[in-house]
């Protein structure tokens, strides 16, 4: 019979992969950062210098100045998210450590990115209201190529009960995001992102948090939020790790 799981993947090499990582996440090692031994991946006192927690616009998590709730931009034209939460902005050190997670065949890092999402202002809270907890998926093709998907990685870490890994689905491909304008990209994916049809029904009524690694312009996040809400969905939101500025 033929594999029908995504990218044909088996199951057996995804729960392989989890215990791994998992096992590498509670020993000891070399701070990524600034290479005190012994540290986790990332020690406290890197944790405490570069994700300093500071004000983020509620509905697309950019840097605002304090007292400020909502970005211009959000103002003058409201987001498909409800609210957005990021844990920290793109730069030093994060990027170094995001592409050895996505790039790098590392998925060692989900644990530790994924805790830094956890301490982000509000995120505690947003996980545990959340009734369906969404990674954002990846393609076939993309999925094949890496061999897991970064975002489903940090969904399972966040601790949520109600994690589904199968309700938002990637209809297909598209061209690489980075060299695009915003406008390009939301049309790079109009109609990217689908939920299952016969697991559709239950985003109805339901509150929903999706989850991804880094944030730049929205358009994946507004792409994904789409169909949920076709679906009846009354509050969308997301978490991610890293927001661009």
């Amino acid at each position: 019979m033929a594999d029908t799981r995504p990218a044909g993947i088996s199951q057996h090499w995804r729960r392989g992969l989890h215990a791994l990582t998992g096992l590498a996440a509670g020993l000891p090692s070399q701070c990524a950062v600034c290479h005190a031994w012994p540290a986790r991946r990332l020690c406290d006192a890197c944790r405490a210098q570069f994700a300093r927690p500071g004000a983020r616009c509620s509905t697309c998590a950019a840097v605002v100045p304090d007292g400020v709730a909502q970005c211009g931009e959000c103002l003058r034209h409201p987001p498909p998210l409800d609210a957005c939460l990021a844990a920290v902005s793109y730069g030093f050190p994060w990027a170094h450590l995001l592409a050895q997670f996505k790039f790098q065949a590392d998925p060692g890092w989900a644990a530790a990115l994924a805790e830094l999402m956890r301490q982000a202002p509000g995120a505690q809270t947003a996980i545990a209201q959340a009734d369906l907890v969404l990674p954002v998926p990846l393609s076939r093709e993309r999925l094949r190529q890496r061999g897991y998907n970064q975002a489903l990685l940090l969904a399972r870490r966040l601790g949520s009960p109600h994690m589904h890994p199968h309700l938002l689905l990637r209809t297909r491909d598209a061209e690489a995001q980075s060299h695009l304008t915003r406008a390009q990209r939301l049309r790079n994916l109009r109609g990217a992102f689908m939920l299952d049809p016969l697991l559709a029904a239950q985003a109805s009524g339901r509150r929903v948090l999706l989850v991804d690694d880094v944030m730049t312009t929205g358009a994946t996040l507004h792409a994904a939020a789409a169909p949920l809400r076709e679906a009846g969905a009354r509050h969308v939101a997301a978490i991610v790790l890293a927001r661009t500025p």
